[in-house]
């Protein structure tokens, strides 16, 4: 089942990945993603300053630095252009937008947002506002962006078209997207059934992964237009903070996942530290992303590098020790690592355009759930069958213990356990059989063949239906009965006893005798009288048939200890 969601999955990844690369989405260079024609160029300016001169424009470049308060973009619009309706770019902090629209012969207009008034666009984790129309067509659109908080916000500025185009953009993707968003929530059905069986840690950190990461793809996904009118700021925060939890997740369950001696203890407990670090990191920056603006963005990767390295080198070490999880933690995290890097990259590297590599962290996303989904079930089966396995021994070892070595009869401590469980069903005669003259037996022909007679009356007594062999110690033992003619079996069994060990012994020159003292008792002593108190009676019996010259059967019917007990001698 979760072998086929996970080809499923792989499958939806590549339609995905075509899809996106097919959009207009994945377009670049002076045509926008949507089709409007322009150049554009940057300048910097000052909190409420104008647009500047023409000299302090720089044009063609693919990236521009965040470093001024504020920052203009700039679009030249071709002759015959589609018009805008929108102005859109990444999503990230920003103080406020200001959007000026010029005409050719002209006219100007401009409005200001605030970031309150800043709208969530249908594509994946961008912000977009309405450009200001004129009466005549637009020639120009000059945006400020107050106190920008990332690169991206500069690089991806664009213009889009129609609202038509705005609408119809990205659907295909986003009913992907939707229907990994679905996949996600399957490992959490998983999960819930492995940890009513299973109860470990793993289980837990795997399930907030899961939900960390489906949270994310919402987040950042054009799937968040759907979620209803959230504040931009707002989900730009829970992005940043999002991906931060999904990275302590990422951590916590591998600390807890690797097998126990597959990863170095100082490894180990090191997870926690990056785990705590990577959301401390996050958390800064989702609420105080002002703070040092110029440099925050910068400062926010360089916390993620030794985060990196540490995953990197926990993946390495417990794989070298032979880490059956960790194979599936090296599947899950191989997109989202390359994910890490390509960010880290771009995004410390000023030459660079960043570059958020989107549609591989969201197939990185669903990988991460649905390969440690199978490592989580590949080890709940292991541990099952371990567990299994431990029981089985123990099983097997309390019976061992239950069981007299040499006949493979049950012993003492067994039957001291089970005597009221035996009474109930039935089992109410109780004979202690001893041996008679055992010692000359073993004088005389040694301890070996002294053995063999123990075994073979062990053998004459058990494996018959409603009755119950137990071997008490030395050559005595105890029979249980029930059924009608409970105490005439009893005696012929005695009887008969002679005859199975001289078959079974043929050295002996003389029979082996044996005596029996036996006790019936009432059903209603199941809940008055002990085990040691029904065998201390017996066994007193047993001796007075010893002392009454022994191969004999002395017993007595007890009724509550209230009235004298009938007792008969039976003679040999």
């Amino acid at each position: 089942m979760i072998r086929k969601t996970v080809t499923t999955a792989l499958l939806w990844l590549l339609a995905l990945t075509a899809m996106d690369v097919a959009s207009p989405a994945a377009a670049s260079g002076p045509v926008g993603d949507y089709g409007v024609a322009y150049s554009r160029c940057f300048a910097d300016g000052t909190p409420g300053e104008a647009a500047p001169a023409a000299g302090s424009w720089t044009c063609g470049e693919a990236t521009h630095s965040i470093a001024a308060q504020r920052v203009f973009v700039r679009f030249d619009l071709r002759r015959g252009s589609e018009q805008p309706r929108y102005f859109e770019t990444r999503r990230a902090a920003l103080a406020g937008v200001d959007v000026t629209s010029i005409a050719a012969d002209g006219l100007t207009r401009s409005v200001h947002f605030a970031p309150g008034q800043l709208q969530t666009s249908r594509r994946g984790g961008y912000v977009r506002v309405p450009v200001p129309t004129l009466q005549a067509p637009v020639s120009r659109v000059i945006v400020a962006l107050d106190q920008p908080t990332h690169r991206m916000a500069l690089e991806q500025a664009q213009l889009v078209p129609a609202e038509a185009h705005d609408r119809m953009a990205g659907r295909r993707i986003l009913l992907v997207l939707a229907g990994l968003c679905g996949m996600l929530l399957l490992p959490l059905m998983f999960n819930i059934a492995f940890y009513r069986i299973l109860r470990e840690t793993f289980v837990l950190w795997h399930s907030a992964l899961a939900v960390s990461l489906l949270a994310t793809v919402l987040v950042s996904s054009g799937l968040a237009f759907y979620l209803g009118e959230l504040p931009v700021m707002a989900l730009s925060a829970a992005n940043t903070l999002l991906f931060g939890l999904s990275v302590g997740a990422a951590g916590m369950f591998a600390r807890t996942f690797i097998e126990p001696g597959k990863l170095h203890p100082r490894l180990r407990q090191a997870l926690p530290f990056a785990s705590a670090w990577a959301v401390t990191a996050s958390l800064l920056h989702a609420v105080f992303p002002f703070a040092l603006r110029a440099v925050q963005s910068d400062l926010y990767y360089l916390a993620y590098v030794p985060v990196l390295a540490l995953y990197i080198w926990v993946l390495v070490n417990s794989l070298r020790r032979g880490s059956r999880a960790a194979r599936y933690q090296a599947v899950g995290w191989g997109p989202l690592t390359v994910v890490c890097i390509v960010r880290l990259v771009s995004g410390l590297i000023p030459s660079i355009p960043s570059h958020d590599a989107m549609t591989l962290f969201y197939a990185g996303c669903v990988v991460e759930v649905l390969a440690t989904t199978l490592g989580v079930a590949d080890r709940f089966m292991a541990m099952k069958d371990e567990r299994n396995r431990a029981r089985l021994e123990a099983r097997v070892l309390g019976e061992l213990s239950e069981r007299d070595p040499l006949t493979g009869l049950m012993n003492r401590r067994a039957i001291e356990r089970r005597f009221r469980t035996l009474h109930r069903e039935g089992f109410d005669t109780v004979a202690a059989l001893d041996l008679d003259h055992f010692k000359a037996v073993n004088d005389r022909y040694g301890h070996a063949v002294g053995d063999e007679v123990l075994k073979a009356c062990a053998g004459s007594l058990g494996g018959v239906t409603d009755q119950l062999a137990i071997r008490m110690g030395g050559e005595e033992f105890l029979l249980l009965l029930r059924g009608k003619a409970a105490l005439a079996r009893a005696e012929e069994i005695r009887r008969l006893l002679s005859v199975h060990i001289a078959n079974e012994v043929p050295i002996l020159e003389t029979p082996v005798t044996a005596s029996m003292g036996v006790v019936q008792l009432p059903r209603s002593f199941s809940s008055s009288a002990s085990f040691d108190m029904i065998y201390e009676r017996a066994d007193k019996l047993l001796y007075e048939a010893k002392a009454a010259g022994r191969n004999r059967i002395m017993s007595e019917k007890l009724s509550l200890f209230t009235a004298p007990p009938e007792r008969r001698k039976a003679a040999a």
